[in-house]
């Protein structure tokens, strides 16, 4: 086995991959927290950031370590790559359009607060895709549970709940803290996943 079986390309993918899912994640993070309504505001919100960082810094690691790896590949694994990126654009960008859709239409109808739990299909459904795309399967399992939990969200929990004399937005709250715990979930298995491919190329050339 030689080093260039294990394109720069590959980890650098799994790499973006875990930076995707860092900041993602800590935005729906944030959503959650904006749920609570100021309840634990701040110790949540540095929780938040920290694990968002530090997937962010491994993510980053792993970009730099990458840079030992051959950048040489085969003219039809290049063009391969070349699709990917292609189709993860457009993929990207529908998944923008259909949430600012859904924005608009619960805006102008005056059910806000559908909206997130709405976003949350549409991230996990965007899943799907991705999973084909790139031949992976944590994605189909990753976007199966954005799609679970925010469906059981609509159908079994009540909007708001009142805590005493405070009120938490329960749909906010209980879809971003899921949704943040599936991205960074899967951040940390796509970071074991580029450690993976970084051995097995140092293993290969020795």
């Amino acid at each position: 086995m030689s080093q260039t079986i294990i394109p720069r390309a590959a980890v650098r993918g799994t790499a973006f991959g875990v930076i995707f899912m860092a900041f993602f994640g800590t935005l729906w993070a944030g959503i959650g927290i904006k749920g609570l309504q100021g309840w634990g505001f701040l110790w949540l919100l540095i929780l938040s950031l920290l694990i968002g960082i530090v997937l962010l810094v491994g993510g980053i690691v792993l970009i730099l370590k990458s840079k030992r790896l051959s950048n040489e590949m085969a003219e039809e694994d290049s063009h391969r790559w070349k699709r990917k990126n292609m189709w993860f654009g457009i993929i990207f960008g529908l998944e923008g359009v259909l949430i600012y859709a859904a924005a608009a239409i619960c805006g102008s109808t005056n059910h806000l607060d559908l909206f997130v739990p709405v976003m949350a299909l549409i991230v996990g459904a965007h899943f799907f895709p991705l999973a084909h795309l790139f031949q992976v399967n944590l994605y189909y399992f990753s976007g199966s549970l954005l799609c679970l939990f925010s469906a059981i969200t609509l159908f079994t929990l009540p909007v708001k709940v009142t805590w005493g004399n405070h009120q938490i937005m329960l749909w906010w709250t209980s879809v971003g803290f899921s949704s943040a715990l599936i991205l960074w979930g899967t951040g940390v298995v796509v970071w074991i996943t580029g450690h993976s491919l970084l051995n097995r190329a140092k293993n290969g050339s020795k």
